[in-house]
């Protein structure tokens, strides 16, 4: 049935239900992301811009700006302004009607998002094991995985869109996007997590508790799985199109929980 037609009808609502609790995450998950992005921006690209060391290190960076260390304080600088510019436009590429009314403004945008994906995952890597900006080796091994993957996806998604594999282009785009987000959602499951436990369970001040260091790796691998059966599902019968609908609606609350913690906790306090 073509969404456009008037009716509607009961075989009709697994697809619906996919389809709206897709949307749905991803109206928080932008709401989300726009906020980090006016928090990166006004508490950390400005004062670093400017030189304002103390105030990039009262929002509690592991390393934040060290006076003397031109080229660390650059790379860090480099670093959060990729992220800021990504959580700003990095959803709005999976916009349908951007991708048919706008083409060239998709595969530009699309060019951007995988250059500062790079940009964001080396920086990030030097960040950790050249600056030592590291709690832990476990936190440290979870963020060099992701930015491996990064890697991986980004030259995916690259190259299967010059081939005009636009199935497997979107695909990866997508799995390249949710690691891309990996630092966003391992703050939001933190304060999720707080939230929903009325303080810390499994938590260290080094992240080395049992929760720290699962989720250090759960913050990206368990949006990619949940991703996976959302690609499946859409090809799938209506058992698992319902299925998977209540794992994404049940996602989206999740997110839009942590995105209350975090800016509540972490993000507004800085402004």
């Amino acid at each position: 049935m073509s969404v456009a037609e008037p009716t509607f009808s009961v075989s009709t609502l697994p697809s619906r239900s996919l389809a709206w609790a897709a949307r749905g995450w991803f109206a928080i998950a932008l709401a989300g992301q726009w906020l980090f992005a006016v928090y990166i921006l006004l508490a950390l690209v400005q004062p670093l811009a400017l030189g304002d060391g103390d105030a990039v290190n009262r929002t509690g960076l592991i390393t934040g700006h060290v006076a003397g260390d031109g080229v660390g304080n650059g790379v860090l600088l480099a670093h959060v302004l990729a992220a800021a510019l990504l959580s700003l436009g990095g959803l709005l590429q999976l916009l349908p009607w951007l991708r048919r009314h706008w083409p060239a403004w998709h595969r530009w945008a699309g060019r951007g998002f995988m250059v500062l994906s790079l940009a964001g995952a080396g920086s990030g890597l030097f960040l950790v094991w050249v600056r030592g900006s590291r709690l832990g080796d476990a936190s440290a091994m979870a963020v060099t995985l992701n930015g491996v993957l990064i890697v991986v996806a980004a030259a995916m998604a690259w190259r299967l869109a010059r081939q005009r594999r636009f199935a497997g282009h979107r695909r990866w785009a997508i799995r390249a996007l949710l690691l891309v987000s990996g630092v966003w959602t391992m703050r939001l499951g933190f304060m999720a997590w707080f939230i929903l436990n009325q303080g810390p369970r499994g938590n260290t001040p080094r992240m080395d508790g049992w929760f720290d260091i699962a989720w250090s790796f759960g913050c990206y691998l368990l949006p990619l799985a949940v991703a996976e059966l959302y690609f499946r599902a859409e090809r799938a019968g209506p058992a698992v199109r319902r299925a998977v609908a209540a794992v994404l609606a049940s996602g989206a609350l999740l997110t839009a929980l942590g995105v209350f913690g975090a800016w509540r906790m972490m993000w507004g306090p800085h402004l």
